[in-house]
């Protein structure tokens, strides 16, 4: 049988080439792929687990990482989304310190990087897979399948699948598992330096290595501990060479449990054992590492796992999977998202979809009695291999051990893929042993699929350059999801075409209408267009779909202030801030619903706890500026004034007491203290209001410089809702200061 694969590896059309230009063949191909998307911008995903991840930030404590979730909550909490990634993170803040900030360019040089390596270090996976694990004389090893494993690592580097991993930032996770992955598992091979001739003498050292990388595999992303089970099946497959059909006929058949003690060895049965073992404590450390448990997902998250009952979840959840082995064998049908409708319920056996069931399975069962029925061990070990590094990576997003929150994710198939396009490769193999006189045809053929997956992943890579082309792309795939609309209305809105985004959001609304987000953008949009009965309704209902919907509740008070509806504007900003207690911009809102009311005191103390939670919140210091100029700082506020509201009643920033902001006693010197304190620490009010009150003579006559400020205030007719305007804090301090201490 041996001479059959030799044979079966020369009749591959592809140069027989050694494993280091092998290495750099497929790495160029992987270059050349994704290269187009090294200078693409922050997409999708990348605005939660990095622009807006303060743990990328040097100012944030380094172990901060080791408590926070990949996108940057607090693992106790229970909104956290418990994806526990933090050596993914760390590698994100390494970029963000080499760069000096959130430039893309690193990030998507790097991920180009980590796929061209990994594509590389496929060979040696592969060769070993396919050609078994022998060694030479001086203990190098040997390739004995030299042309199947080039081949299915230049599928592995040009399959369309990737394009996610690679182009999307957030993919990094994904990459680096798969890294580890590799690493652990040739790790373990090493263990065995006699080859499958030596299973009783192998190293518990590289063993214990091997675990290790699985450990790292793990801290960049869950998947990784699914090498363990492909490190089980080499060994048991492939060092032993135990014939898993033979041995269940003994065992559950003729039962004779002798004759399975005499197949397997001890030496096996240790190596399981350390690798049960170490799974077994890495889950327990990750279970305790969640600590509040598994995240909470909703129903558009992952519909199938919310059907009506057990038969319909377990035939949407194989039809899924059809889907999913449909992405990898045909990867023209590509989405960032698949989820809200993208894939509508089978909630009937009489659902024509339910045909995708019964040929992914047919298909399946069909490989799996070639796999272990097949007389050829070869074939038998080969294919073997290949399911089972095509299904366990698979598995933890499989919705068989606990729910996830995703239909299908093309990231999650990036090792899986490993096993998919070796049994392509196996099979474009055979093909060319058996039509060996076709080869010219053949080559042609082979050059022409791997030309295909190029072009579809250059033109997939330029999709993931940019929000808009990303989001486009997927009306013509995912027509029914409401979050592809969602997001080609936001980015839409973001560029100013507020026309065409209101018809994606209203789209959006149409097809999930109960989708908050999508309500509370569209109510913004017709608040500014002056719509504002019917934003008023679109903000009602968010708010009351998701009552804990703090911002819906601040453009709500918006509004409601707008339509002269004040007593219901206050209750929405009172609502938004108990459900976000550092809302600085409700509370700038807040103020500006008393300065209509004359209720100045309420609107200072407004302002003030918008400055305090953001010090560099302009428009707030702005108002308050102008409130105290037109009103006069003693009558507002009296010395023990008990009239404050107490949810008002906060510190300024220096931590102390408000003094008596009328009271004469600042001068000249307080202006230059205050100026030279703005200079050293622009950001902080309090240092700039103690210099101001612990020094000089009293003001006697500042209308020169008062009329001056003038020229730096903003006029406070318009409502702040997301942007602020770009005026230095250190100008309003000043300002206000020069006004605070007046005659």
């Amino acid at each position: 049988m041996a001479q059959t694969e030799i044979n079966w590896d020369q009749q591959i059309p592809l140069p027989k080439l050694s494993p280091f230009h092998a290495k750099i063949a497929v790495a160029l191909v992987a270059l050349l792929c994704f290269i187009n998307s090294y200078d693409g911008d922050f997409v999708f995903d990348d605005s939660e687990a990095i622009v807006n991840n303060k743990d990328l930030n040097p100012a944030t404590p380094l172990n901060n990482i080791w408590r926070n979730d990949f996108w940057g909550s607090n693992l106790s909490s229970n909104n956290s989304h418990k994806s526990y990634r933090p050596l993914t993170v760390l590698t994100f803040r390494l970029n963000y310190l080499m760069a000096g900030g959130l430039h893309p360019v690193g990030f998507h040089v790097l991920n180009i990087g980590l796929h061209s390596l990994i594509s590389a270090l496929m060979i040696d996976m592969f060769s070993i897979l396919i050609g078994g694990l022998a060694y030479d004389g001086n203990g190098n090893r040997l390739n004995h399948a030299p042309k199947a494993s080039l081949l299915a690592g230049l599928l592995f580097a040009a399959h369309p699948v990737h394009t996610e991993s690679v182009a999307g930032i957030v993919g990094r996770a994904d990459l680096l598992c798969a890294l580890f992955f590799q690493l652990s598992f040739l790790t373990y091979c090493k263990a065995f330096r006699g080859g499958r001739e030596s299973e009783e003498k192998f190293s518990i050292h590289w063993i214990a290595v091997s675990l290790l990388l699985c450990a790292a595999a793990m801290l960049c992303k869950e998947q990784g501990i699914t090498v363990l089970g492909v490190n089980a099946a080499f060994d048991v497959l492939l060092i032993c060479n135990v014939n898993v059909y033979e041995l269940s006929q003994r065992l559950f058949i003729r039962r004779k449990a002798e004759d399975v003690s005499e197949r397997v060895k001890t030496g096996l049965l240790i190596r399981l054992a350390l690798l049960a073992m170490g799974g077994a404590s890495l889950l327990y450390a990750r279970w305790r590492i969640m600590g509040t448990g598994p995240p909470a997902f909703t129903e558009v998250d992952n519909p199938a796992s919310f059907a009506e009952n057990v038969f319909l979840r377990i035939v949407n959840y194989n039809y899924y999977y059809s889907l999913n082995a449909w992405v990898l064998l045909c990867p023209w049908w590509l989405c960032f998202d698949w989820s809200m409708g993208c894939v509508p319920l089978i909630k009937s056996a009489f659902d024509w979809r339910t045909a995708w069931l019964l040929l992914l399975w047919c298909f399946l069962i069909g490989l799996i009695s070639q796999a272990l029925c097949s007389q050829d061990s070869q074939r038998r070990r080969t294919l073997t291999l290949g399911l089972v590094l095509l299904v366990v990576p698979f598995l933890p997003a499989c919705n068989i051990f606990f729910r996830v929150g995703f239909v299908i994710a093309e990231r999650v198939l990036y090792l899986s893929s490993a096993g998919y396009c070796l049994l392509l490769a196996y099979a474009l193999g055979h093909c060319c042993g058996r039509w060996s006189r076709h080869k010219g045809l053949l080559r042609a053929s082979l050059l022409a699929l791997l030309c295909v997956y190029v072009a579809r992943c250059a033109l997939r890579s330029h999709q993931w350059r940019s929000e808009q082309s990303l989001f486009t792309s997927a009306l013509s795939v995912c027509p029914l999801n409401a979050k592809v609309h969602y997001n080609v209305g936001k980015n839409l809105a973001d560029r100013g075409n507020t026309s065409a985004a209101i018809k994606y959001y209203r789209e959006a609304v149409r097809l999930h209408p109960t989708y908050v987000h999508a309500m509370n953008n569209l109510g913004n949009i017709l608040k500014e267009r002056n719509e504002l009965v019917e934003a008023e309704e679109l903000l009602a209902k968010a708010v009351l779909i998701q009552p804990d919907f703090a911002a819906a509740w601040m453009n709500l008070g918006i509004v409601q202030n707008s339509l002269k509806k004040f007593k219901e504007a206050e209750q929405s900003y009172w609502n938004a801030i108990h459900f976000r207690k550092k809302y600085p911009d409700c509370y700038y809102n807040l103020g500006r619903l008393y300065a209509d009311l004359n209720r100045h005191l309420d609107a200072l103390n407004a302002w003030r706890n918008a400055t305090v939670l953001k010090p560099d919140h302009s428009l707030a210091w702005n108002n308050m500026v102008i409130l105290l100029d037109n009103t006069g700082v003693r009558r507002l506020l009296p010395p023990g004034s008990e009239d404050q509201p107490k949810c008002c009643q906060l510190p300024w920033q220096s931590g102390g007491a408000v003094p008596s902001l009328g009271e004469a006693g600042a001068g000249e010197e307080a202006l230059r203290a205050v100026s030279e304190a703005g200079s050293r620490s622009p950001r902080h009010p309090g240092q700039l209001q103690h210099a101001a009150t612990q020094t000089g003579p009293a003001l006697q006559d500042h209308t020169t410089l008062r009329d001056s400020t003038t020229d730096c205030m903003l006029q406070h007719t318009h409502t702040h809702t997301h942007t602020h305007t770009q005026v230095t804090v250190h100008s309003f301090q000043v300002c206000t200061v020069s006004i605070l201490f007046k005659k």
